[in-house]
Order: C-alpha cells, then structure tokens, then sequence
C-alpha cells in the first residue's frame, strides 16, 4: 500500500475541527493559536495571513500560524523544515517568531541566515500557569476599564510596549491600529487596570482568552509607583476574575532575567511548566 508523504499546506474553513482536535492535545500551551482559530475560523480575510498544516501519513500532526507571528505548533524536524521553506519562499512578514523553545530556536536556525539578524533572541521564556485560586488576596483598586476611559490607558499601553519590545507602538503609523487594538481589549473586557485621579498605576490584560486558558500579558506599573507592591495583587484580581468567568488555567510567559516578575507571579501562584522562546524583528 502506498503511504501518502509528508506535506505541507494552507488550512481553511473545513479544517477547523481537525485543527481543534490537535490543539486539544495542549490547548494552555497553545492558547494563543487556539484564540486565532476560534476567532478567525480559519478565513483568510479574518485571518491576516496563513495557517499552514503539516500531513504526515495523511494525519494533521502539526501547524504553523503565519500572520504578524509566526508561531509553531507541535512541530517535527520535517514540519520546521517545510514551515522555514515557505517562510523563505514568501520572505519575512511576520513582527515576531513565538512559542515553545525548541521550535522556535529550530525554526529561527533555519531562517536566521536569510532573515537575521533579529532586533532581540529571547530563548528560554518560563512559561507558567495558574490552575488554582490566587495565593493572594485581591487588589481592591484594580478592576476592568471602562470604554470611556480609553484615553487614560492609552498613553499607559504605549509605554508598556515601548518599554517591553524596545519601540513604539506608534512607529511607522502604528498609532490608530494600535488604540483600536486597546479599545478591543477594553470592549472585551480584557483590559483592567489601577487608576486614580486619571493616571494608571497598574495595569494588564488578558490577551488569548478560549474556553481551555487565558494568557496574561502586558503587565505594567507606573515607574512612579514601582516598588510598592501594586504588581502581585493587582496579578491576582486578574487571574481571579478569570477564574470566575470559568476560565480553568491563567497562563503567561516572562523573560529569563526578569527576577522580579518571576517571584511575583510565583507570590500569586504561578509554577513554570515549559519555555517559550520570541525573536523579534
């Protein structure tokens, strides 16, 4: 009997469910990808770029988001190398690679020559997960922001970003994509923060959000406030209203030398169970 070979190819609509099916297998490490899935259905308007499948045997054993990140998921040897052949075939559009470490580090091995060199490596990610309640009590100060307070966060996001990737949101007329981004967040109710007298003293969001995870991110304290305990609780009103809305796991990923946010997000209850890797462009 012949065996169908390996291939690659772009996914669609009538993949979805074969796509889910794969997810499932790690959908807290895969929230981010899930999220896309679950909101695009796969529609390439919706989409932004490609999702490539990976068949082996005629089984979909692993995929690749292709859009503003490039993100592998469950990736083979044979798989990084088909991914890395269309990524080069098509020339670089994403801002970022991202996800586990080893198939991002495989990934960028193969590009790095053609696509190098990157703006910042970022190997060895902890990624953590938060399945129980918080170890801490709730901030009574933080909660979900108001649509009509989007000019009070707004100016507080862009710090964040510049801080954290090292540019402006706002570079190269990134700015009315970027607010209409913080606005979805806010419209979702994924945007909370810790304001007074206008000025936002903490903030964070909960980014992929599926009915398996919910990925925090860009957590943030005013450098006026540093140094005052406002990150470990602030965290913790977050992951718990997560968990309230019946979310069963709280993940994130942080930089190796963050030291500071690492014990604060093991404060609230956070363990490492894995790595991530992100190169930046």
């Amino acid at each position: 009997m012949l065996r169908a070979r390996p291939r690659l190819r772009v996914l669609g609509p009538r993949d979805v469910d074969a796509v889910h099916a794969l997810i499932a297998r790690d959908p807290v490490t895969h929230v981010f990808v899930d999220h896309r899935v679950r909101l695009t259905r796969l529609e390439p308007r919706w989409l932004g770029g490609e999702m490539w499948g990976f068949d082996e045997g005629g089984e979909l054993i692993s995929l690749c988001h292709s859009a503003a990140n490039l993100a592998p998921v469950m990736s083979t040897p044979a798989a990084l190398d088909a991914y890395a052949s269309r990524a080069l075939t098509q020339g670089r559009r994403c801002g970022s690679i991202l996800g586990p470490d080893d198939e991002v580090a495989g990934l960028w091995q193969r590009l790095r020559v053609e696509w190098g060199p990157a703006r910042s490596v970022r190997p060895r990610q902890p990624f953590m997960t938060l399945s129980g309640r918080p170890l801490i009590a709730r901030s009574p100060d933080v909660r979900r922001v108001e649509a009509s307070e989007l000019d009070v966060l707004y100016p507080a996001c862009v710090a964040m970003y510049t801080e954290e990737l090292g540019v402006s949101p706002e570079a190269a007329g990134g700015a009315g994509l970027y607010r209409a981004r913080v606005a979805q967040l806010i419209a979702r109710g994924h945007a909370f923060a810790h304001i007074e007298g206008g000025e936002v003293l903490f903030k964070a969001e909960l980014g992929p959000v599926t009915p398996h995870a919910a990925q925090l991110q860009s957590v943030w304290v005013n450098s006026r406030y540093r140094g005052q305990g406002l990150a470990a609780p602030g965290v913790a009103t977050i992951c718990a209203s997560a968990l309230d809305d019946g979310v069963p796991v709280v993940s994130l990923y942080v930089n190796e030398h963050n030291v500071a946010a690492r014990r604060t997000y093991s404060r609230v209850g956070f363990f490492q169970t894995g790595l991530f890797a992100t190169i930046l462009f």
